[in-house]
């Protein structure tokens, strides 16, 4: 029959946002907070058997506002839920706050709990400073139960890291059909022997570094694990370089709280209006529309150098045209994005 599993990381609930104004600050804080309930929403209607949260919930000591909205997650899961701190949120507070009574802190050394209705045992082993050494060095899971998983906050990904750094090998002899992993705020996932790694990344960007579609991860595991993707629903961030005549074509038509950062580059000239994007940074790199030809007849450097790039371009040198096209950009003072 085998487990389900929903698999998240790095919520960093808390975030201060300060690359932003207040306004938009404040609306990534609300929107953070219902990170929670949504994952809770996509563990019920995935029939998940268990919640595991690798660390980095919460991005430094907690507010009460945060700490309410992870407790009622966890109640509405209603699934056994497994948590491991990372290096953004270890502290004393998981053990002096209390927990509904599904939730499980792994916050020192390896331990595990058995679940014997699901013959599953699940490991954990959480941070108590801000780095930590490789914890998954020398482990190997024990036990007759048919499924073994671990969670962890480490990072896979980069070698030698500060924060847990994992290895093929150690998770070859790890004995587990699944680690959950967190730190790395890009999903990703790797198959040693027969453990399968995974990542989900954040559930949600915080910034122009964290792009594109967020969410958490759905593991399947039987005789071996498998992933599938779920986007978390809400706001994004997107990075764009878009040509000036398809500018409506790219961006959204309708009313929309995603961020967008875009590079407009094509001819054009003008203001240019987008009420429906509100959260929109522009950079305006248009070269302006005219005679590409108009410094060729100055008795000047600069018209000697446009003539002999136009008398290139008429014996058809395309490369001459884009040269005077760039040349004049950044006579213009523009900023200029070579092809």
């Amino acid at each position: 029959m085998g487990l389900k599993l929903l698999h998240s990381a790095d919520w960093h609930l808390d975030s201060p946002f300060r690359g932003f104004d207040r306004e938009r600050g404040e609306l990534l804080r609300r929107e953070s907070l219902e990170l929670p309930g949504k994952i809770a929403d996509i563990c019920r209607r995935e029939g998940c058997d268990l919640l595991l949260l690798a660390g980095d919930i919460f991005d430094g000591r907690p507010t009460r506002e945060s700490l309410d909205a992870l407790k009622n997650a966890l109640e509405e899961a209603a699934v056994p839920a497994f948590l491991t701190p990372g290096n953004h949120d270890y502290g004393t507070f998981w053990q002096t706050e209390r927990w509904p009574g599904n939730l499980h802190v792994f916050s020192g050394d390896w331990e595990s709990v058995l679940l014997s209705d699901l013959d599953c045992r699940v490991w954990g082993a959480g941070y108590t400073r801000m780095d930590s050494p490789g914890l998954l060095e020398g482990f190997s899971a024990q036990g007759p139960e048919k499924y073994q998983i671990a969670l962890v906050h480490g990072d896979a990904v980069t070698p030698g890291s500060p924060y847990c750094p994992v290895t093929a090998a150690q998770a070859r002899q790890s004995n587990l059909k699944y680690l959950a992993l967190g730190h790395v705020h890009q999903a990703g996932s790797t198959r040693a022997g027969d453990t399968l790694c995974g990542w989900p990344g954040c559930p949600m960007g915080r910034g122009w570094d964290e792009t594109g579609q967020k969410g958490v991860y759905i593991v399947n595991v039987a005789d071996r694990a498998e992933i599938t993707f779920r986007a978390v629903p809400g706001i994004r961030f997107y990075k764009m370089e878009i040509p000036a005549e398809e500018l409506e074509d790219r961006l959204p038509a309708g009313q929309t709280r995603d961020f967008y950062r875009v590079t407009l580059t094509g001819e054009g000239e003008g203001e240019i209006s987008l009420p429906g994007i509100p959260n929109l940074w522009l950079n305006d790199q248009r070269s302006c529309p005219g005679d590409l030809w108009a410094l060729a007849g100055e008795d000047t450097l600069e018209g000697v150098y446009f003539r002999m790039l136009r008398s290139q371009a008429e014996a058809g040198d395309t490369a001459a045209a884009l040269a005077a096209r760039i040349s004049r950009d950044l006579l213009m003072g523009k900023e200029v994005a070579l092809p």
